[in-house]
């Protein structure tokens, strides 16, 4: 009720209270101007106000002050953070702190390594066959280059991802694309960069010489003009 309330009220001065009401009792949501008129008049109720306050108190652990320092206590979790509400003499439930923390986005600091999965196949596309037969090792330059991509935790929460395209003989980067999805096709991105550059620099124009893997991350096998510099094409595998 409250965000179709706040949803009449951002309209109310461009439609009017009474057809915005109408206008979503027409499709299905049923609420009267009498009922927006009394929710906007009505006092906040106890929880409303003990949320208030609860939530300053919790701002207090988890934000930065004026001088832009951190408390320790920011890197708690739900259950450390309602032991030290419960210190100071407030009494509170642990599924409220969770709830206020999970609805202003505090979080605390997670020992070890979490487990993200990067690589989820698409069952509907068929995998590329193993062209190298897990065997990485090359004999020289330009014969095998190999695409993966890995997840970076982000300072604000969630996770960045970050593809790149390793010559095996050397172990070097030749390749590299960053995405907020971990998509085959910013893995592609990458290859084919590596691709565009490599003919830049032996002079063939460049062109669609790559493919993306829909199912998992690729392997690619440099092809005979590869191996001689020119990297006009590649043979996918996964």
């Amino acid at each position: 009720m409250a965000v179709i309330c706040a949803f009449i009220a951002s309209v109310a001065a461009r439609f009017g209270i009474v057809p915005a009401c109408r206008a979503l009792t027409g499709h299905g949501i049923s609420i009267s101007p009498r009922t927006f008129h009394a929710r906007r008049s009505r006092p906040p109720s106890r929880r409303a106000v003990r949320d208030a306050w609860l939530t300053a108190l919790l701002r207090a652990v988890f934000e930065a002050d004026e001088r832009g320092r951190r408390r320790p206590e920011s890197l708690y979790g739900a259950v450390k953070a309602w032991g030290h509400l419960r210190r100071q003499g407030v009494q509170v439930a642990r599924c409220t702190v969770e709830r206020l923390m999970r609805a202003n986005g505090w979080r605390g600091n997670v020992r070890g390594r979490r487990k993200v999965r990067t690589t989820i196949p698409d069952l509907a596309h068929p995998r590329h066959p193993d062209l190298v037969n897990r065997d990485f090792r090359a004999c020289g330059p330009g014969q095998l280059l190999v695409a993966d991509f890995t997840h970076v935790p982000l300072a604000g929460g969630g996770f960045g991802y970050v593809a790149f395209v390793i010559v095996a003989f050397a172990g070097t980067i030749a390749g590299w694309d960053c995405s907020l999805s971990k998509t085959t096709a910013f893995v592609g991105r990458s290859s084919r960069l590596l691709t565009a550059g490599c003919r830049r620099r032996s002079g063939s124009p460049p062109g669609d010489g790559t493919a993306a893997n829909a199912s998992a991350f690729p392997l690619l096998m440099g092809s005979t003009s590869c191996r001689r510099g020119g990297c006009a094409g590649f043979s996918w595998g996964s």
